[in-house]
């Protein structure tokens, strides 16, 4: 056996492989080691049709694995960073809100959410205070029906920032940055939520009563 030979049944060996890969970028790389094999041994056998096969495929290989490792430095670079949405304004639309006006109430349709710019501004069911800077109104994005849970009234007035849920739904396809950003924005919510529940449920359990006296007075 010639040493191109053995190069060709090495090259036909790691396409076998590729084949039974379930990860996209082990498959690309044998599958690049596979036609840089098949290239050589095609060169010195004379198989032009597979020469052309190859040129095509190991380009196409090479850009994809490329792409794939961008898109894995992006993505890690996404998990890494922090809540900004300076980046997001540039989408937002800006508007003015005067104290005593509801943004949004219970049960409404949602269609965008909020950043909040200057004013005072509460979600009315969990009686909480919004800062200056922060997002609200993500979270009838993630509902089934698309649904507000809270009501958010302006206490004083100011500016906010609003960008519509169809802009959203292009920007998270779009950008796996913002997709991240996203997520990450409705864990938080989630959470924090779950915290101020099981504060208010610890706060409730320590204000009953002792039932156990009133338990053996009743049985004596």
């Amino acid at each position: 056996m010639t040493w191109f030979e053995a190069i060709g049944w090495f090259g036909a060996v790691l396409a076998v492989t590729g084949s039974a890969m379930k990860t996209i970028i082990p498959l690309r790389c044998i599958g690049i080691g596979a036609n840089i094999c098949s290239l050589i041994f095609s060169s010195f056998t004379g198989n032009y049709p597979s020469i052309v096969v190859n040129l095509i495929l190991l380009p196409l290989n090479s850009i994809r694995l490329y792409q794939m490792l961008g898109l894995i430095k992006r993505v890690k670079q996404a998990s890494k960073s922090d809540l900004s949405m300076e980046w997001l304004k540039p989408f937002m639309t800006r508007r003015k809100t005067a104290a005593g006006e509801v943004l949004f109430a219970k049960g409404d349709t949602a269609n965008c959410m909020y950043f909040t710019i200057s004013g005072r501004y509460r979600l009315k069911e969990i009686d909480i205070e919004l800062l200056q800077g922060q997002v609200v109104g993500e979270m009838g994005f993630m509902s089934p029906h698309n649904t507000r849970s809270q009501t958010l009234e302006c206490l004083e007035g100011g500016e906010v920032l609003s960008i519509s849920y169809d802009e959203v739904r292009q920007l998270y396809f779009q950008n796996p940055e913002f997709g991240f950003y996203f997520l990450r924005l409705a864990s938080e919510r989630l959470f924090s939520n779950m915290e101020k529940m099981e504060e208010e449920i610890a706060r409730l359990r320590a204000e009953l009563p002792d039932v156990g006296p009133v338990q053996k007075a009743a049985s004596a």
